[in-house]
């Protein structure tokens, strides 16, 4: 959400129509964005289970680098000053709060003798800014899931919403 008050605001008014029966955020409330310390509180107030992405581990720090990977030069240069204002914007409550997130959320599910892991990670959960692409290798997406002993995995540092289904082993 990267700090962007009126996109979060559209989403509550959505769940507020759907009445989805879980909401999880995936990380990165802060960044790019002005209303950092807003998006946060909004959050906070509704309770939403949240993990930390990059971006929060940084600001959560007062780092000066959010861990992003920048392709250009025109990129980077943005991003410093994004992560400048950021840090010059968000206050030492929510900067205390965002120090308060995990790097991941896990859910067990138990239906008569099946048992499912579901693992809420930002980028993956190795490391929490490494993208997982949709084009991303079936056996390298399977291994990561395996080793994190995941059989869903949500993850959201692509900002690019797909699904894949994945055999249940490695061949």
């Amino acid at each position: 959400m990267h700090a962007n008050l009126p996109a979060l605001e559209a989403f509550f008014a959505d769940i507020e129509k759907t009445k989805p029966d879980a909401v999880y955020c995936l990380g990165n409330l802060v960044g790019y964005n002005i209303w950092p310390n807003e998006v946060i509180d909004e959050i906070r107030k509704r309770g939403i289970p949240t993990i930390a992405g990059n971006y929060d581990f940084g600001i959560g720090r007062h780092n000066d680098d959010c861990g992003c990977a920048y392709k250009t030069d025109e990129e980077k240069a943005l991003g410093k000053v994004s992560i400048a204002y950021t840090n010059e914007a968000v206050k030492d409550e929510q900067r205390a709060y965002l120090r308060t997130l995990p790097a991941h959320i896990r859910l067990e599910f138990q239906l008569n003798n099946d048992k499912l892991n579901v693992l809420f990670v930002h980028g993956n959960p190795r490391k929490v800014n490494e993208y997982l692409f949709e084009d991303r290798d079936e056996k390298s997406m399977l291994r990561i899931m395996e080793q994190a002993d995941a059989d869903v995995m949500c993850f959201g540092h692509t900002h690019q919403p797909y699904h894949r289904i994945l055999p249940t082993q490695i061949t």
